[in-house]
């Protein structure tokens, strides 16, 4: 379910990339230094020694070269801003264009529709999974039902599960060790190898002893109680058999302790001709014990293999495999419960951020739309700055010259200059004004927002859906 929703993961990757993190620098037109202009240009000396040869003629009505290069020094200046000025015009509105609302809003419209589609795909998907579980539950539901039916059972089966089923293992092993270290006691005096030997001897007796009492109630035992009489009769016939062996088996082993105790070898053909000849004419009391230790051994053995399982063969086999389906069944449908809420929790957030970068946007918006209109201000102020230092650098010069002087100076003298200005416009057309772009983004919003609660709704219906499945056989799962 990760890769659902792609129209929203795309929508919302359009939106990061399109945010440029605007920052507003009006660092862009510095002020005209009438000092640095009046020293590089010398316009003191320059209108002192023009004055004292009268120049420019008094009856000069254009300006002369000195207040020509003033002009055009200045006029340069403006040039310059105003070059400046359109490379930033230019930059803002390509900024402005790749915010580009239209295709955002349409994109909005389209992962709106596309994520109810995808939800609505993951839980078909996953109530098809669900629907192969629950068959394959029904079949073992069946199956136990059948088995019931045609052997006359009424109860539930007794299944050791979890803690229980360790401890009758950890019972069996604790049982090996107990017999290994007792009997070993008991065989070491007639051992080469003393204890040690004694201990290898009684393992083997110990392994014997407990696996073949525990493999009989286990696979021959319990079919005592089988229906069919045929079964009956070999699980009578297996429960003497137990009782035989385990009778012939540890008197054998208290007769090899006697008889080891006294021959180094042949103990072995030693022990089956007493047991042949007086198979209970043991002398020595220890040598009981064993054989009750054994016996006692065993039984408990035998005892706890008849229980591992259901006594009644093949139950506990259709129990555990109904157990598995219904385990199956449920494990995978909370699995895709919280799927399901996971993918409605991620298209939230997504949605959640999607509205905050439109938020974003429209604040980018508004800051370049303000300042691009701070910069036309500012264009025009620094225009007028221009006018003022030329004006204050032509003074320097015409006062220095007048002061000179011997004739009157010019009549243009007087006059101020007027600095042809520049009227930028940056055009404005096909952009979004601010109340119709915050009406639509207030709508984008409103759009998804709701496409949150009907996912939401989406998400209750599809868990309500697995849910219908258990409500159709309540007793699977609760049985």
């Amino acid at each position: 379910m990760g890769s659902k929703f792609e129209k929203l993961n795309r929508l919302r990757e359009s939106l990061r990339e399109s945010n440029h993190d605007f920052r507003a620098s009006t660092q862009l037109f510095s002020s005209l230094d009438v000092t640095k202009i009046d020293r590089d240009m010398d316009l003191a000396g320059r209108g002192k020694q023009r004055g004292e040869a009268n120049q420019p003629p008094k009856a000069a009505k254009i300006l002369d070269d000195v207040e020509h290069a003033i002009v055009e020094r200045v006029e340069d200046e403006k040039k310059a801003a105003h070059h400046t000025l359109e490379d930033n015009l230019q930059l803002l509105s390509g900024r402005l264009a790749s915010l580009d609302f239209e295709e955002q809003f349409g994109l909005i419209r389209q992962a709106n529709a596309a994520s109810v589609s995808d939800f609505k795909a993951s839980v078909a998907v996953g109530l098809d999974e669900l629907h192969g579980l629950r068959r394959a539950l029904n079949e073992a539901e069946k199956e136990q039902a059948w088995f019931k039916e045609k052997h006359g059972l009424v109860r539930a089966a007794r299944v050791q599960h979890g803690a229980a089923h360790v401890f009758r293992v950890m019972l069996l092993f604790f049982l090996f060790l107990v017999e290994t270290i007792t009997n070993g006691s008991f065989l070491a005096k007639g051992s080469e190898q003393g204890m040690f030997g004694g201990l290898i001897e009684a393992a083997s007796f110990s392994f014997v002893n407990i696996g073949a009492a525990l493999l009989l109630a286990i696979f021959c035992a319990r079919l005592v109680t089988h229906k069919a009489f045929f079964l009956k009769l070999v699980g009578s016939v297996s429960i003497a058999a137990y009782v035989a062996l385990a009778l012939l088996l540890n008197l054998a082993l208290a007769h090899y302790r006697e008889i080891s105790g006294t021959l180094v070898d042949g103990a072995g053909a030693e022990v089956v001709r007493s047991m042949w000849m007086n198979p209970v004419g043991l002398t020595d009391v220890e040598s009981w014990l064993l054989f009750a230790i054994g016996l006692i051994f065993s039984t408990v053995a035998f005892i706890d293999g008849w229980f591992v399982l259901d006594p009644y063969p093949g139950f506990a086999g259709v129990q555990n495999r109904l157990v598995a389906r219904r385990d199956d069944y449920i494990d995978r449908k909370t699995e895709l419960i919280k799927d399901l809420q996971a993918v409605r929790d991620e298209h939230n957030e997504e949605v959640e951020e999607i509205v905050k970068q439109l938020g974003s946007r429209r604040r980018e918006h508004r800051a370049i739309v303000e300042h691009r209109s701070r910069l036309l201000t500012l264009f025009a102020q620094h225009q007028d700055q221009l006018e003022r230092a030329c004006n204050q650098l032509l003074s320097k010069y015409r006062e220095a010259n007048i002061q000179a002087r011997t004739d009157p100076a010019p009549k243009h003298f007087g006059t101020p200059y007027k600095l042809d200005r520049i009227n930028p416009h940056a055009s404005s057309e096909g952009e979004w004004s601010e109340g119709d772009l915050g009406t639509s983004i207030r709508a984008a919003q409103e759009e998804l927002n709701a496409q949150v609660r009907l996912i939401g709704q989406e998400c209750e219906r599809g868990i309500e859906q697995y849910r219908d499945l258990d409500k159709l056989h309540p007793d699977s799962v609760n049985g």
